[in-house]
């Protein structure tokens, strides 16, 4: 009982708001809008029905869907069960989704009609208990039920499941450098505390209200805004996507004072016609990171909508996924920076043996903080390496200066963040390496004005042989997901290499970074 008491789970988090404003607008989604007490009471009513279906407390559980009120739904009702969410991104391959609940050993499917062949197709070799269909009220497939049928009988009332804080609670896949994803593991605890940085940092307030425009799969639009939205009773707008357009509209009508766009969505909004005409006066507190934010880019933003403050939050997965921040007061005096360790991190540059380097010198970035992950999921030694000597390696290279100020430098094993999204080169490599005709292959990032990073494949052709760059990309089209497809095909004679013959990456930046290339 005292446990109980003291508890505080990510379901937790729902409830207390629901208590403290039941008539408040949380989350509108198209011509549907929820109060925090009809939110509260749908989780209640899902959560009762999986509980009646069999499922129980650690159960791995996929969600693969496009934005909607019922993921919003279906993330606290798992949570207030203690069944574990792995929510899967739906721009993967098959073969990735196959991997994702092979690996997870998933026990049950919640899926979108968009998404249920794909995903019962990934898992056609598993035991799968529970399949259930999302955001529709209409069966189209066989031995799937119908969320919005089976909560319908069920009690509102809260339900009291035996649940700690390092209790897990989300599994999130990411490619991270490897050419596997990883199983990054968080708890309730991990969230929860992430939250809380979110918060305080990010100026998140009740009064607000807020797009959550990216995807919902992934940890930035799930656990920096919408969790921490929910946690102080602000008001969400849940949108299919982040089209410009609708973005645009959105914030003009519905007086929306947050938003949180990734570089290559903030330059689109940027370019968009309907930019200049809008009126975004009501935006307050905008929000970037994912990856870099060009300097120009930041500047002209800051121009063009002087009533909002900008932060830059820099992190990953595996710490929920808030690290630093750049507040609004630093934007342009520290431009490029990823800003300070948040409220509940505490952040150093190592060199190669671990040790702290002084002010100014490169080295990884690790952190000490209850965000960090409790490790990779069935994977004992990359967890073990990740938190070498009590703290948690980014694999990110950075450089703090005098104010304890970070600039990220490098990724330290060469992965791509192309749009907000990692991709890595190994992977790629591999892919192109089973076409014919391909001697060598290096791939790189370079500088994009709309991805921000590219994904650039760099090919030494075998000798009396016709390789294209369309030949090139539809094999690669057939075999990866789209995002890690190259933007850039390149061919050369020769590959730059050290003495034991690795291959130079950051010579080929250098030497490929103001490319311009016809695609």
């Amino acid at each position: 009982m005292l446990q109980r008491a003291r508890r505080n789970t990510l379901g937790d988090t729902l409830s207390r708001t629901a208590d403290r404003m039941p008539d408040k607008n949380a989350i509108t989604y198209k011509s549907i809008t929820l109060t925090y007490k009809d939110l509260n009471h749908l989780v209640n009513q899902t959560a009762h029905a999986f509980l009646a279906h069999g499922m129980k407390k650690g159960d791995m559980i996929t969600v693969m869907s496009k934005n909607s009120l019922d993921f919003v739904i279906v993330n606290f009702a798992l949570a207030r069960i203690g069944a574990v969410m792995v929510p899967i991104n739906y721009l993967l391959s098959l073969e990735d989704i196959a991997y994702i609940v092979e690996h997870a050993e998933v026990t049950g499917l919640i899926a979108s009609e968009e998404y249920a062949n794909i995903l019962a197709q990934a898992s056609s070799s598993m035991d799968i208990k529970y399949r259930y269909m999302m955001d529709t009220d209409k069966q189209s497939l066989e031995g799937w039920k119908l969320l919005s049928e089976i909560r319908k009988s069920q009690p509102k009332s809260l339900i009291e499941v035996d649940i700690e804080e390092e209790d897990l609670c989300h599994v999130l896949y990411t490619s991270g450098t490897e050419s596997r994803p990883k199983g990054v593991m968080l708890s309730h605890k991990n969230i929860v505390s992430e939250y809380v940085s979110c918060v305080v940092d990010g100026k998140m307030e009740t009064q607000d209200t807020i797009i959550h425009a990216l995807p919902l799969y992934h940890s930035a639009q799930l656990h920096v805004f919408l969790g921490p939205s929910i946690y102080v009773g602000g008001s969400g707008i849940i949108l299919d996507g982040a089209n410009p357009e609708v973005i645009l509209k959105t914030v003009e009508e519905k007086k929306v004072t947050q938003l949180f766009c990734p570089p290559t969505i903030w330059i689109a909004l940027l370019r968009h016609p309907e930019f200049a005409i809008r009126d975004l006066s009501s935006l307050k507190k905008c929000y970037y990171g994912a990856a870099i934010m060009p300097r120009e880019i930041l500047r002209e933003l800051a121009e063009r909508l002087p009533n909002a403050g900008f932060w830059n939050f820099y992190g990953q997965t595996e710490v929920a996924p808030l690290a630093t921040v750049l507040k609004p007061e630093d934007q342009i005096r520290k431009l490029g920076s990823a800003g300070i360790p948040s409220l509940n991190v505490q952040t150093k540059i190592v060199d190669d043996n671990d040790q702290e380097i002084a002010r100014g010198e490169v080295g990884e970035i690790v952190h000490r903080t209850p965000h960090a992950m409790k490790g990779y999921l069935h994977d004992p030694d990359k967890t073990a390496e990740a938190f070498r000597n009590g703290w948690f390696h980014s694999g990110d290279l950075g450089v703090m200066d005098e104010e304890g100020y970070i600039t990220i430098v490098d990724r330290k094993k060469d992965m791509i963040n192309t749009g907000g999204v990692n991709v890595s080169s190994r992977e790629v490599e591999e892919t192109i390496y089973l076409l014919e005709g391909v001697s060598e292959v290096a791939v790189i990032s370079i500088p994009d004005a709309y991805w921000i990073e590219a994904v650039t494949a760099i090919i030494i052709p075998k000798k009396d042989t016709q390789l294209t760059k369309e030949m090139v990309k539809t094999f690669c089209k057939e075999r990866l997901s789209t995002f890690k497809v190259p933007k850039y095909i390149l061919f050369t004679d020769t590959l730059p290499k050290n003495p034991s013959g690795k291959v130079l990456k950051r010579k080929l930046r250098d030497q490929y970074g103001d490319i311009s290339v016809d695609l």
